[in-house]
């Protein structure tokens, strides 16, 4: 009894205290060009709301709503802490650590339950296993350096999906396909990444040779999924005002040419890489049928997105990490 308890205090610390006290060290201990200004923040930038950030209606809504929630506590509550908060950062400032922290939290949880689904050989042993899920959460960490609203929502949603991936492969239950629909279609209101649990999905289930038998057993389970991002995609860009552009910016050749933007673009690439050769046979032709179905998400990040930022990189990077961690051999669908 004693043992399981130890077992239990041990993981409760490795699993939910060690990453909290590491992304609190992320939030309050470094700061970047990116921090330095957020942190100036009262509440909610109007930019928010009529730019690309305002398709991101969850992050929005919990930004307002608990900013708003930590500036009554705190002025009605715990007046005498007020101005100790306030050297390290606005009240914003701190009720986005607060948001971030608790879905990274969750997203850590949800880790440590896929890493133990169905472990590849060298993970049966917890200490190596607990070793990959500490990698792990340090990505998500040290890539915090650019803090926003939505990055660790968006991660937990996607984590979230693929257990339910994962989860679906091994039993086949219809519960958890509806699940992951349901996640998808929830996670669409937070960012775009929403589609990469459907290229995650696709590439555990679809396969070519079936394609050419013409055993289109999972397409309809795959159709279901992108209607389930599709259809609130749509909507966000019909309900919300036209003047909210599409993307903040066209960021193709500064990508190419800045060395900041290399940099990123190169850690991105060896992130990849090493996970892709730590995997398996059937872990890297896992990997490379993921890398072609999150071809769009890949193209999006490189017009729009800016390289230097790494965290877009990240979805990649725990994929790579779930391929190589998870026994695919003998769990796909047979052809």
């Amino acid at each position: 009894m004693f043992k399981l308890f130890d077992e239990k205090i041990n993981g409760f610390l490795f699993i939910i205290i060690f990453p909290f006290l590491l992304f609190f060290m992320s939030y309050y201990g470094f700061e970047t060009s990116y921090v330095v200004g957020i942190k100036s923040w009262e509440k909610a930038p109007d930019f928010m709301f009529s730019s690309v950030y305002a398709y991101r209606v969850i992050p929005n809504y919990l930004s307002v709503h608990v900013t708003e929630a930590i500036t009554s506590i705190v002025n009605n509550d715990l007046p005498f802490a007020k101005s100790f908060l306030l050297k390290q950062g606005s009240l914003f400032y701190h009720s986005t650590f607060l948001i971030n922290v608790f879905f990274f939290l969750l997203t850590s949880v949800i880790l440590d339950k896929i890493l133990e689904l169905k472990p590849v050989e060298i993970l049966s042993n917890r200490k190596i296993r607990r070793m990959v899920h500490l990698i792990a959460v340090f990505f998500i960490v040290i890539l915090q350096y650019v803090p926003t609203n939505c990055d660790c929502i968006a991660i937990f949603f996607y984590v979230f999906g693929m257990f339910l991936t994962l989860k679906y492969l091994q039993h086949k239950k219809p519960t958890d396909l509806l699940g992951l629909s349901i996640v998808i279609f929830i996670s669409t209101f937070v960012r775009e990444t929403a589609c990469l649990n459907i290229a995650f999905f696709a590439a555990v289930f679809i396969d070519p040779e079936n394609l050419k038998n013409r055993n289109f057993a999972f397409i309809k389970e795959t159709f279901l999924l992108v209607i389930a991002f599709v259809l609130p995609y749509i909507a966000l860009r019909l309900v919300i005002p036209q003047k909210a552009s599409f993307v903040e910016g066209i960021y193709l050749i500064k990508n190419f040419t800045s060395p900041y933007n290399l940099t990123g673009l190169l850690f991105g690439i060896l992130g990849v890489y090493f996970s892709y050769s730590f995997s398996d046979e059937t872990g890297k032709m896992m990997m490379k049928k993921y890398l072609f179905f999150a071809l769009p998400y890949l193209l999006m990040i490189t017009l729009v997105g800016l390289f230097w930022e790494t965290r877009l990189f990240m979805p990649l990077l725990i994929t790579g990490i779930v391929t190589a961690s998870y026994q695919f051999k003998n769990s796909l669908p047979e052809r």
